[in-house]
C-alpha cells in the first residue's frame, strides 16, 4: 500500500514559515518529501528554517512577503511558478494579534488584524487555487484559532477575523473541491510558540496558567500542529473538505 501522507514532488507554500506554527508545519511537510517555499516578512528566520529543511534533503526557497499587501501575494504565487512549476499545498499560518479591551482598539489596528489574519487568507488562497485548478489538484489548509470558537473580549477582533476564516474555508470548499482542490482550517489552542508567549509575559500570565485549561495540562507543540497540516495537505485527507479541526488538547474541566 503506498504512503498516504508522503508529499514527494509536491510543493507547499507556508506563509509565516520562519516561527511557531508555520516553521513546524514546513518541517513536518519536509520530512515527509515537499518541497517548500516559506513566506514572511522577517528574512532571517524564513532563511534559518530554510537550512533545516535543506538539511532533510528538500528543497526550500524563501520569499519576504507582507501577507496584508495582496501585490505581494500574487508576487509570492508567482515566484513560485517561477521556480518549481508547480504549486500543491497552501498553509496560511501568518496571523496574530494584541490583546486588549474592545473599545481600546484603534480603528488602524482593527484593520491591520482583520488584514494580516482574514484579508490574507482570501487574497492568497484566490492567487494559489489557480496554479492548482489548472493541475487538477491541491490543497489549501488554513490555520485558524479556538478563539474563533469562543466568546473572548480580550481578543475580540482577532478571534472575529478567524472565525471569518472558518467561515471562507467552507465557501472556498464548496466552489473548488469539485475542480481538484480541498480547503480545511484547523482551529488552533494554545501552543508554545513566540506569538503567545510573548503576549502572556507582556500580560502577565503564566504559560502554566493557561495550559492546565486543556485536558492535556500542557501546551501544544508547532510540530503537533504540523502533523494537522499534513493530515489535510496529503492524500490521507482525500475526502474531507470544508472542515474545521479543533486541536487543542481536549477539553479541559469546563468543557471547552
Amino acid at each position: 500500500m503506498s504512503d498516504r501522507f508522503d508529499l514527494t514532488g509536491r510543493v507547499a507554500v507556508i506563509t509565516g514559515g520562519g516561527t511557531g506554527i508555520g516553521r513546524g508545519a514546513a518541517l513536518v511537510l519536509a520530512e515527509r518529501g515537499a518541497d517548500v517555499v516559506l513566506a514572511g516578512r522577517r528574512p532571517d528566520p524564513l532563511e534559518q528554517t530554510a537550512k533545516e529543511i535543506r538539511k532533510l534533503g528538500r528543497d526550500a526557497l524563501t520569499v519576504a512577503t507582507d501577507v496584508t499587501d495582496p501585490t505581494q501575494c500574487d508576487r509570492l504565487v508567482e515566484t513560485t511558478m517561477a521556480t518549481f512549476g508547480r504549486l500543491d499545498v497552501l498553509v496560511n499560518s501568518a496571523g496574530g494579534a494584541d490583546t486588549k479591551p474592545i473599545l481600546k482598539w484603534t480603528e488602524d489596528e482593527f484593520r491591520h488584524v482583520m488584514a494580516l489574519n482574514f484579508e490574507s487568507v482570501w487574497f492568497l488562497s484566490r492567487q494559489a487555487v489557480q496554479p492548482m485548478i489548472a493541475q487538477g489538484k491541491g490543497a489549501i489548509v488554513n490555520i485558524s484559532s479556538g478563539a474563533s470558537l469562543l466568546a473572548m473580549p480580550q481578543a475580540a477582533v482577532y478571534a472575529a477575523a478567524k472565525a471569518a476564516v472558518n467561515n471562507v474555508t467552507g465557501s472556498m470548499a464548496a466552489a473548488w473541491t469539485r475542480k481538484g482542490v480541498r480547503v480545511n482550517s484547523i482551529a488552533v489552542g494554545a501552543v508554545a510558540a513566540a506569538t503567545l508567549l510573548d503576549d502572556l509575559e507582556r500580560i502577565g500570565v503564566d504559560p502554566d496558567v493557561i495550559a492546565k485549561t486543556n485536558a492535556s495540562q500542557r501546551l501544544g507543540d508547532p510540530e503537533e500542529i504540523g502533523h494537522a497540516v499534513l493530515f489535510f495537505a496529503s492524500d490521507a485527507s482525500s475526502f474531507c473538505s470544508g472542515q474545521t479541526l479543533y486541536v487543542h488538547g481536549g477539553p479541559g474541566p469546563a468543557g471547552i
